[in-house]
């Protein structure tokens, strides 16, 4: 029988009050591989090639994601790829180019077939603005013009999105933090040319994180089950189900294998060799491997010891899903084993005993007194958790992630609003 059917979820051991907080966290860890990635690709490709890299990655991702969410929160279309814009605005609030409120996307409805957004705030633009004007370009020109439409397809392949003013900012609006960062519309309409898939995302869409069987919501769960209905202005994850968030959860982590996907193919598709290529996934998962484990336990008030490690561990997307990642927990122990996001060279494939360095800034990202352990294990391999009397410092890749201000980013309650045509 096959992983997905006998497995349930490792985020059903939260409570729905620390899942409604946790699935932010995930959304924006997503967002942040990038911040993680980006800067060993420009040495070894150049700001060109990395923005080359950045579309593909997307491009791969996102189409196949955006439909997975759409099938699991019921707001699908009911006939495949004649969506409106409520259905791609939707999509973006559950997408890790989007977390909330640190890319703050507001959205406005004229009708099902024309609505504009607008980000109020956009962490990646503070990120990258200090870097230069060129740099903002590649961002805001060159990678969103591709990809806004390919998160677009998975809804309309009809459907474009356009910018009514974007970045680079003046001095001047710099200075003065004028909003909105950026503004665009988003039209379907039938006399526009259908937006294709790229190969990538065709060959990404056999994957076994596109194709993975996950448990489905239970509809008598308290709360809400589904995003059905009207667009709310800001998610509130808290009205969710337990049943829901659980999913969705889940589902958020297929979309950051499915990034992984886009980005090793992209990124082997310009190296040398395989070596070389895997070297750049590694150090990209080593910088987000130990923010993001640093964010999660704070977020969940974990102690900073072993046993806190080990729940941070059983909740980072690098061994979830579970149905995804074959991943067995014991005292202070983990013993992983080859499972489905092998076949798809997943995260968990760049780890082991010969490559504990993101396995390592995990743990540390709990407590730098925390240290991994690491050997073969019965075709697979076992990480101990152990500690150390003096603390290990601040890994490299982490140090570079860390520019992020997503790294400290604090997320802000938000009342949930519907949004109507106006």
């Amino acid at each position: 029988m096959a992983l997905s059917q006998v497995v349930s979820s490792r985020y059903a051991s939260l409570t729905r009050r620390e899942l409604a907080v946790l699935v932010p966290e995930l959304l924006l860890m997503g967002q942040m591989m990038d911040r993680a990635g980006m800067p060993w690709c420009i040495s070894a490709f150049g700001r060109e090639g990395m923005t080359e890299v950045a579309i593909e990655e997307w491009m791969t991702a996102s189409p196949i994601y955006t439909r997975r969410m759409q099938r699991a929160l019921g707001y699908a279309p009911e006939v495949a790829g004649a969506g409106d814009v409520v259905t791609i605005f939707k999509g973006l609030q559950l997408d890790i180019v989007a977390p909330p409120q640190f890319m703050d996307f507001r959205f406005g409805i004229t009708d099902p077939w024309h609505g504009e957004f607008w980000l109020d705030h956009c962490g990646a633009l503070m990120d990258v603005e200090p870097l230069g004007p060129d740099y903002v370009r590649s961002m805001c020109h060159s990678i969103e013009d591709p990809t806004f439409d390919a998160t677009a397809v998975a809804t309309n392949p009809r459907a474009q999105v356009r910018p009514v003013h974007r970045p680079p900012r003046s001095s001047a609006a710099v200075e003065a933090d004028q909003r909105p960062h950026c503004r665009w519309t988003t039209i379907i309409d039938e006399s526009h040319p259908e937006v294709a898939f790229i190969p990538q995302c065709l060959e990404a869409m056999t994957s076994r994180a596109a194709t993975l069987e996950l448990g489905p919501v239970d509809s008598s769960d308290e709360g809400l089950a589904d995003y059905r209905g009207p667009l709310l202005s800001d998610l509130d994850f808290g009205a969710f189900s337990h049943s829901a968030l659980v999913r969705i959860a889940d589902e958020v982590c297929l979309q950051m294998h499915l990034l992984h996907i886009g980005f090793t193919m992209a990124v082997r598709a310009r190296c040398a060799t395989t070596d070389d290529a895997d070297e750049i996934c590694r150090k990209q998962l080593t910088g987000i491997s130990g923010i993001s484990a640093e964010r999660i336990g704070q977020a969940l008030g974990v102690t900073r010891d072993a046993a806190g490690a080990l729940r941070v561990l059983e909740l980072h997307p690098l061994l979830n899903p579970a149905a995804y990642v074959d991943a067995t927990f014991t005292g202070s122990a983990v013993v992983v084993r080859p499972g489905p996001a092998d076949a798809d060279r997943a995260w968990v494939t760049l780890c082991g005993p010969e490559h504990p360095d993101a396995l390592r800034s995990l743990v540390w990202g709990v407590s730098p007194n925390l240290d991994a352990e690491i050997a073969a294990d019965a075709g697979g391999w076992r990480l101990e958790i152990v500690e150390r009397e003096t603390p290990a410092t601040e890994p490299d890749e982490v140090a570079v992630t860390r520019f992020s201000k997503g790294a400290t980013f604090e997320f802000e309650p938000r009342r949930s609003l519907p949004l109507f045509p106006a």
